[in-house]
């Protein structure tokens, strides 16, 4: 069962979220500051946390600063400020999602089982995938390169994922977007190309005999690996 670790401080709003997520068969924790949310997280590695920005103790930036440093747990921002420099700063930070308050319960059911299904955890089946001397770890979030571990931002983190979970097929742009940055992403799809060459710099030592990213002119990405 996929568990919310819910972190807010006003219990009205908790309780309505976890009876909405409970009725969809969710596992739910609640944290109602930061210091207990913090506790949680290392105690009941959730699925998704849904992490409020405004908390005492620790604000949901510090927060999600924290899980960022340790995790590539999905992040979903809920708060109360609605203008768009605070939603920039989620999304840099490495959030997942932002809803801003009042929001219908419902639409926020809708954006977690979004987010979770671009989880790479969720879709893959096997937890550990090696090809040569690259080492992908789907349940750890993690990936080595002769036994040295790579080091990601999120999103690229989850787009060297999902291609890891579908080797030697193809991706357009559109469909790298759907899966990783979301359908409600707005930006450029030139945002794809840049995770794709910053990724390919994290790889420049992993042998072209094992394998590789290759561009398929007019038909976009793969994650291309040889027995």
């Amino acid at each position: 069962m996929q568990s919310i670790l819910i972190v807010e401080d006003e219990l009205v709003i908790s309780r309505v979220l976890k009876a909405y997520l409970e009725k969809v068969d969710f596992l739910v924790y609640q944290a109602f500051n930061g210091e207990e949310a913090l506790q949680k997280f290392d105690e009941l590695t959730p699925s998704l946390v849904l992490l409020d920005v405004m908390l005492p103790g620790y604000d949901g930036w510090e927060i999600l600063k924290y899980i960022r440093q340790k995790s590539a747990c999905p992040v979903i921002m809920l708060t109360a400020l609605g203008q768009i420099n605070k939603k920039l700063i989620g999304f840099h930070q490495g959030a997942d999602d932002y809803i801003t308050k009042p929001f219908i319960a419902e639409e926020v059911v809708a954006r977690i089982k979004a987010v979770l299904r671009r989880s790479p955890e969720i879709i893959r089946e096997h937890s550990l995938e090696t090809f040569g001397g690259l080492k992908i770890d789907f349940k750890a979030h993690s990936i080595t390169l002769h036994g040295i571990e790579l080091k990601y931002s999120p999103r690229d983190l989850s787009l060297l994922l999902f291609l890891a979970q579908h080797p030697n097929q193809t991706f357009t742009r559109d469909q790298l977007i759907d899966q990783v940055w979301g359908m409600d992403y707005d930006g450029s799809d030139r945002a794809v190309d840049l995770a794709v060459k910053r990724i390919r710099k994290t790889l420049k030592n992993w042998p072209s005999s094992e394998g590789e990213i290759k561009t398929l002119r007019g038909l976009g990405y793969q994650l291309s690996v040889y027995e």
